[in-house]
């Protein structure tokens, strides 16, 4: 009987990317990595990254760092948590 998922699921593609599956595009997110976390609209997933638009970085205390950025483009390897 086959497993699922099987080994290897998608080489390449780590099991992050299901994290967004819910969400559509434009639907605002946190997206937390090891130094901080994003917040963002959230616009898609391209070439192993996530994308978010207006997106403003802030620190693990919770204070933001410099402004918002337009499109931030987030390694889905470095991703900790994604919330809405």
């Amino acid at each position: 009987m086959p497993v699922f998922p099987p080994s290897g699921f998608f080489p390449g593609i780590p099991f992050v990317t299901a994290l967004f599956d819910l969400y559509p595009i434009g639907t605002p997110l946190i997206v937390g990595m090891d130094a901080g976390y994003w917040t963002g609209a959230f616009g898609g997933i391209q070439d192993g990254v996530a994308l978010l638009t207006n997106a403003l970085l802030h620190s693990n205390s919770g204070g933001g760092i410099d402004g918002i950025r337009s499109v931030v483009r987030i390694p889905l390897r470095g991703i900790t948590f994604v919330s809405q």
